[in-house]
């Protein structure tokens, strides 16, 4: 026995040895996004001097990492609900709108794709130069999306250009409006259903549940486009040429296409794994709701707002009104409220996470926001 104890020590610390890296060791199947994020990063740092080439690379990054991120809002469930259709046709009916809608605006307010929302003090100004953090913000919200977390857009992209500490809070004021309105209307819209059309739901979803849900999806992602064009083209000039909305609608138009082909990749995991986002009728009435909410708030004033914090109250709302109404043992009811209290709190502090990341950003690149800041303290 005493012979044998050296060789089980090295066994055991081999194993130790091997445990402990895993522990610090990165997915294999990870490994090469995180190589192109260091390949961004160090970009960044390369064409930060030189504004135009910034300009454009920085609405590149903002493009993609803004439509994967926000995809689970407006285009989530309308991907879960229409999962075995063919990606193409999704890609064709949602990019033709997207080029409808920025080409109404471009047109309408003399070259602005933002339908005015970057016309707010502290907004208004194109940028005239970049720092390093406003081009690795986007590289960031990339990360984020990577990790499934529903990050604001808004509070990523728009913060760390807004000059204006005052600008800020009223973006921040009108989204955490936005998620309270969702919330409550949310519980009273899924409760009313779960108690009196429950079993209509049941079965198999008559045909025209689908062409419904094709127009309110449509229509959500348009008024969604209304909102959150300003993220992306915060980056670009205030009004754009003819051959600039070419790229900047094109490059988005082809982005999209690449997120139905990853059927909405790793984000989309948060529609997923809520209560029947996969049937029809729930899709629809979630994108009626949401599309109201928005439209509304788009009609409300010109001040850029979260969606993203709309969205996850709604979300949220729906899944309390769904447990409310369950019947049963108060036992199987206490679970299902624990679960969506869980999903709720789960999603609002991963939203909360990337609003702190922001305001950081916004601090350490603006010298207006920090100055306001310090002599409001």
């Amino acid at each position: 026995m005493a012979k044998r104890q050296p060789i089980d020590q090295n066994i055991n610390q081999e194993k130790l040895s091997k445990k402990t890296y895993l522990m610090f060791d990165f997915p294999k199947s990870e490994r090469p996004f995180l190589i192109t994020v260091c390949i961004l990063l160090a970009f960044a740092g390369l064409v930060t001097p030189f504004t135009y080439a910034a300009m454009w690379f920085g609405f590149a990054l903002a493009a993609y990492s803004a439509i994967a991120n926000d995809s689970i809002q407006t285009i989530g469930t309308f991907i879960s609900s229409n999962s075995k259709r063919p990606w193409w046709l999704l890609w064709i009916f949602m990019g033709g709108i997207w080029i409808v809608t920025v080409f109404y605006s471009w047109y309408t307010f003399d070259g602005d794709v933002s339908y005015g929302r970057l016309s707010v003090p502290g907004l208004e100004k194109a940028p005239e130069s970049f720092v390093y953090l406003q081009l690795a913000a986007p590289i960031a919200l990339l990360v984020l999306t990577r990790m499934r977390m529903p990050v604001s857009t808004t509070f990523l992209l728009l913060n760390v250009f807004t000059y204006k500490a005052g600008t800020i809070l009223d973006v921040m004021f009108k989204s955490f409006v936005g998620y309270i309105l969702a919330f409550v209307l949310a519980i009273i819209v899924w409760f009313i259903l779960e108690r009196f059309v429950r079993n209509y739901l049941k079965g198999e979803a008559k045909p025209y549940w689908l062409v419904l849900q094709w127009i309110t999806s449509g229509t959500l992602w348009s008024v969604w486009i209304m909102q959150d064009a300003a993220n992306i083209a915060v980056f670009l000039p205030r009004q754009l040429g003819t051959l600039e909305f070419v790229v900047y609608s094109g490059f988005v138009f082809l982005g999209l296409g690449f997120l139905f082909f990853q059927k909405g990749d790793k984000i989309q995991e948060i529609v997923n794994e809520k209560s029947n986002v996969t049937d029809v009728r729930a899709a629809t009435i979630v994108d009626l709701v949401y599309a109201v909410i928005l439209f509304y708030f788009k009609l409300y004033n010109n001040v850029p707002m979260s969606t993203t914090w709309v969205f996850i109250g709604l979300l949220a709302g729906r899944e309390l009104a769904i447990a409310l109404g369950k019947h049963g043992k108060a036992k199987n009811r206490n679970a299902w409220m624990a679960r969506a209290l869980s999903l709720a709190r789960k999603d609002v502090y991963k939203a909360l996470f990337g609003l702190l990341v922001s305001l950081l950003l916004a601090i350490l690149i603006n010298k207006g926001v920090r100055e306001e800041i310090l002599a409001f303290f």
